[in-house]
């Protein structure tokens, strides 16, 4: 039988960006170093709300499972039937589609003791956790590390990465009953409440500083704070783009550092370290199976379509999501 020449792929709808519709279109064919993935499952994360308004028409989706159906010249590694997951290219149509192209380079293996749904919650958070911490932050064992807003998919990962790996004191922010228990869950060693003074409860917890902070909620309103509580020389991380500047002159007389962690930054620019993200993946892959991290998956959302897909949506844009969501396709 010959290969489909056309797929429905879900779009964000040009008439409300809010909603999202089935539309016929073209099988992407791969290039020289792209999979043609059959995708199995998909989830859904804070930068697809983020992107969504300025993409009608377009493809979302930047995380998956799938098994290779096609590959292109320059392909080395993967093969026709091999499991994959990844998270993508932010510049390249999404995964809400039943058959994807991606850049080998940026695709591990799928965990072998995770299904499809487990598997697709991983890569965008992990792959944002592990260069928070170990690229940005350049963590040490034994350290102090404070994860603000630590019950999200990227702080989950974040903790469990800090807590099991490197084998720091992790003290993770959560502001409702329901997340406090998840963030300890997770693993943290102690668990307060950014929507209470910080300062204070580091204190009670016998914390002047931190050696490192990643923060995952909240920049500008959290910035002074982290400031404040940094240690001298320490580095704070941010996945959040702030709507205004920042007052970075706090950070003078501790000589600490501050920087962004953006995954898609590497497949953005062709960087020269771009096929770290599948090292990445297939490292991230390995714990899974040993059990030394955990599938962060909450929410299994059913088959993928329109009205289920906006419905989570709202559910990521309340800022009250546990762990991560996921879809069949």
């Amino acid at each position: 039988m010959a290969p489909a020449k056309t797929q429905k792929v879900l779009v964000v709808s040009p008439a409300n960006t809010s909603r999202f519709e089935l539309v016929e279109r073209e099988v992407p064919q791969p290039g020289p170093h792209d999979l043609l993935v059959q995708v199995k499952a998909v989830s859904v994360n804070p930068v697809d709300t983020k992107v969504r308004a300025k993409r009608p028409g377009r493809v979302l989706g930047w995380d998956a499972s799938g098994v290779v159906v096609a590959r292109g010249s320059e392909v080395k590694r993967f093969r026709e039937g091999d499991e994959v997951y990844y998270a993508g290219d932010i510049t390249r149509e999404g995964t809400n589609a039943p058959l994807h192209v991606v850049d080998e380079r940026i695709v591990g293996r799928k965990p072998r003791k995770l299904d499809h749904l487990h598997a697709a919650s991983i890569p965008l958070t992990a792959l944002t956790a592990w260069e928070g911490l170990y690229e940005q932050l350049r963590v040490e064992q034994g350290g102090t590390l404070l994860v603000i807003g630590a019950a999200g998919g990227v702080g989950s990962l974040v903790v469990q990465m800090a807590k099991r790996l490197t084998k720091m004191t992790v003290i993770g922010t959560a502001s409702r009953d329901t997340t406090r228990d998840w963030v300890k869950k997770m693993g943290a060693d102690h668990v307060v409440n950014h929507r209470e003074n910080l300062p204070t409860q580091l204190a009670a917890l016998g914390l002047k500083n931190v050696d490192a902070i990643f923060c995952c909620v909240g920049t500008d309103a959290h910035f002074e704070t982290m400031a404040e509580l940094i240690a001298p020389s320490g580095r704070i991380v941010s996945i959040v783009e702030p709507e205004q500047p920042l007052p970075m002159g706090k950070l003078f007389s501790k000589k600490a550092s501050f920087s962004w962690e953006f995954m898609f930054s590497k497949s953005m620019y062709n960087t020269k370290d771009l096929a770290t993200q599948q090292a990445i993946l297939d490292r991230v892959a390995d714990l899974l199976d040993e059990g030394v991290l955990t599938s962060t998956l909450t929410v299994d959302a059913g088959v993928l379509e329109p009205a289920a897909l906006a419905e989570a949506h709202r559910t990521l844009s309340s800022g009250k999501m546990v762990g991560k969501l996921a879809f069949r396709l």
